[in-house]
């Protein structure tokens, strides 16, 4: 291993495998050090070479035998995983651009079994992520993610600092979702991503959360990052703001401004979900009954929890504060369903005229509010049902954006197959 080009061969190799500062973590050398021998500044000595082979063996011979990746149907470009799925919002987008998804990690049991009553037993619905192994997630194309929200500790950072030592990701996230998801991106390497989280992700823990995590992807895991709040009341008739940020491997020319966002005021109005109830739609139980499919009565709120909600938003004006509930009608927007939804309704209570008690939106009502097809499957009670949407994404919104993002994924999975990289808009 003493020829230099067998050395540059064997260097080049290890870099397709570990980043410049976990391959120099790994020879126990300075990050400078590997940069030089790389761009041919000095000559790496024989015994480098060597110790690589040695490296590469070890870790072949420690990685798990990795889940076989389906081949993907008729018309599908490209592959991606679906971790934290949900119900699959945003696999749904990503499909309906082209997208076959070779592994989906979601812990919570009914939302698993939604989303198998939607998407089919094509492969395993994986639990919890911080469980398996990231060289058992199978080769993919794109990873899709909406991680929870949570604070990264800065004692072990701080200390790492005082001490003049360098740190990484894997110190200053671990114990968080975030980890999983950054873990995975440095084994793996995708080509792209997309990660989904609350709007106030930006601002959480005095900014520092967000700072570290763009850190991480830029910095640590060398992808070129951007992120966008986009509400999605440009697709459906609710306020639903979100943060997405979307990495890609190498400067594809990716922007947000190539996302096909309609203006907010020209989005749709509550009339477009809800249940006509002039016999224009089939009824479907437990969500609508009779002739005219009229909503169901347990839908319509008791005369107790109705006196409730008024008294508790009456005490609170009083007050200065802005609690209460939420009254809306066919030409109105809503607030953000959320997760809580099952408990009162208070945030989206629809308006059934004068003098009569307002009803909650049915399941099937929340899943056009979200953007979910009206074949999408409610296998679950009413209760899970709610929760589930109000978990879920806005599937227009990713769709959207993963048209966006094709051309760049493509022109990436066209590099590495050797042919020519081609940019279209």
């Amino acid at each position: 291993m003493g020829n230099p080009k067998e050395i540059d061969t064997i260097l080049a190799e290890a870099r397709r495998t570990w980043s410049q500062k976990t391959l120099a973590d790994l020879l126990e050398v300075d990050v400078k050090t590997v940069s030089r021998w790389e761009t041919g500044k000095v000559q790496p000595p024989a015994m480098v070479g060597l110790a690589i082979r040695q490296l590469m063996q070890k870790r072949k011979a420690d990685t798990p035998a990795p889940i076989r990746n389906p081949a993907p149907a008729e018309g599908q470009s490209f592959r991606f995983i679906d971790l934290f799925a949900g119900i699959g919002g945003i696999r749904l987008g990503f499909e309906r651009q082209g997208g076959a998804c070779v592994f989906t990690s979601e812990w919570n049991t009914w939302s698993q079994k939604t989303y198998s009553a939607n998407f089919g037993d094509d492969h395993e619905i994986n639990g919890d992520i911080t469980k398996i192994h990231e060289r058992n997630v199978p080769d993919h194309d794109v990873l899709l993610a909406g991680f929870p929200c949570q604070p990264f500790s800065i004692a072990g950072v701080s200390k790492k600092n005082s001490l003049g030592r360098a740190h990484g990701f894997a110190c200053e996230t671990q114990g968080t979702l975030f980890f999983d998801v950054a873990r995975i991106i440095a084994e793996k390497k995708p080509k792209a991503f997309l990660l989904e989280n609350v709007k106030n992700l930006v601002s959480h823990d005095k900014g520092r959360t967000f700072d570290v995590i763009l850190r991480t992807l830029r910095d640590e895991l060398g992808y070129t990052v951007q992120a966008k709040v986009i509400d999605a009341r440009r697709f459906v008739p609710q306020h639903r703001e979100r943060i997405v940020i979307v990495g890609f491997r190498e400067d594809v020319g990716f922007d947000f401004n190539a996302v096909d966002l309609p203006p907010a005021e020209d989005g749709p109005r509550l009339a477009s979900i809800l249940h006509p109830e002039n016999g224009s739609e089939a009824p479907e139980a437990p969500f609508t009954e009779g002739a005219t499919a009229r909503v169901a009565a347990k839908y319509t709120l008791t005369d107790n929890l109705w006196r409730y909600l008024q008294d508790y938003a009456a005490k609170h004006k009083a007050a200065g504060n802005g609690f209460g509930f939420g009254l809306v009608g066919p030409g109105d927007v809503a607030r953000t369903l959320s997760a809580r939804y099952h408990k009162d309704g208070s945030e989206i209570l629809v308006s059934r005229g004068k003098d009569k008690n307002p009803r909650r939106l049915t399941p099937r009502e929340c899943a056009r509010l979200m953007g979910f097809p009206d074949d999408w499957k409610i296998p679950v009670s009413d209760t899970q049902a709610y929760r589930q949407f109000g978990n879920a994404v806005a599937v227009p919104v990713f769709e959207a954006v993963a048209r966006a993002m094709v051309p760049g994924i493509l022109s990436l999975i066209e590099a590495e197959a050797g042919m020519p990289r081609v940019f279209t808009a």
